[in-house]
């Protein structure tokens, strides 16, 4: 399979300036069977004032942009995050779309960001992780923060995830612990991690950039720069069967 995370360049641009940017960048990346965007790539992670005013239903414009995307494409995207609005409650929400366009995947960052945030006042939690049936197996879905957890990978883990897809909103200033959480989150579970980090700034902070593609080794397949780009690479989707069996440390956990 092919994976290609979209790493976004962010600026200070209106919501539709974005969408379109982000539908030129993928009109301009490689041909491929799975395609990742960043977190709340809309109107910018610490754009903290368009959150209410920019979000939308699942069944809003955005989605229905995507959406054709993938149908045309005969590709599963996973979006990345948006502002969803759900009555009078927005949730950070990333959503996983096959190739027939259909929404097959729906997670709702539980674990949100208050250091120098304003995420947790603005957003409810979301309550379930999401685990969901792709060809390559069983993808869990996850948002930036969250890496900081292992034991809500181990959860998804233990719903069957053999790999991760990560949406993510990473500063430059923690890029370091970025770079290392991709890679243990990958390497405790045995299990692939692919992931879409930011590039570029807005409201005053830098992002990170270097998204990740991760094998169940730990390994980085490839990694991108802290700038726009393509990060693509073909994987194995079998190697997480092989190096489970070949070295069976999750057989060996004590406490479940």
């Amino acid at each position: 399979m092919r994976i290609t995370s979209i790493q976004m360049e962010m600026k200070e641009r209106s919501k539709e300036e974005n969408l379109g940017y982000a539908l030129s960048l993928l009109d301009s990346a490689p041909k491929s069977d799975l395609y990742l965007f960043p977190e709340i790539w809309p109107c910018g992670f610490f754009s903290f004032d368009r959150y209410r005013p920019e979000s939308e239903p699942l069944d809003g414009p955005l989605v229905r942009a995507f959406q054709k995307e993938a149908r045309a494409r005969n590709c599963h995207i996973h979006m990345g995050s948006m502002v969803e609005k759900d009555g009078d409650r927005l949730f950070n929400t990333s959503l996983l779309l096959d190739p027939r366009g259909e929404i097959i995947g729906r997670y709702r960052k539980i674990h949100l960001f208050g250091y120098k945030s304003k995420e947790k006042g603005l957003l409810s939690p979301g309550k379930e992780v999401a685990v969901v049936k792709t060809p390559w197996g069983l993808a869990g879905m996850s948002t930036c923060y969250d890496l900081r957890f292992p034991e809500f990978y181990r959860k998804m883990l233990d719903q069957g995830a053999k790999l991760f897809l990560v949406a993510s909103a990473w500063p430059r200033v923690r890029l370091e612990a970025w770079r290392l959480f991709n890679r243990t989150r990958a390497l405790e579970n045995l299990a692939y991690l692919f992931s879409c980090n930011c590039g570029g700034a807005n409201a005053g902070t830098d992002y990170a950039g270097h998204s990740m593609l991760v094998d169940p080794l730990g390994n980085i397949v490839a990694e991108g720069g802290e700038g726009e780009g393509y990060v693509s690479a073909d994987v194995d989707p079998d190697l997480v069967n092989t190096v489970r069996s070949d070295f069976s440390a999750l057989d060996d956990r004590v406490f479940r």
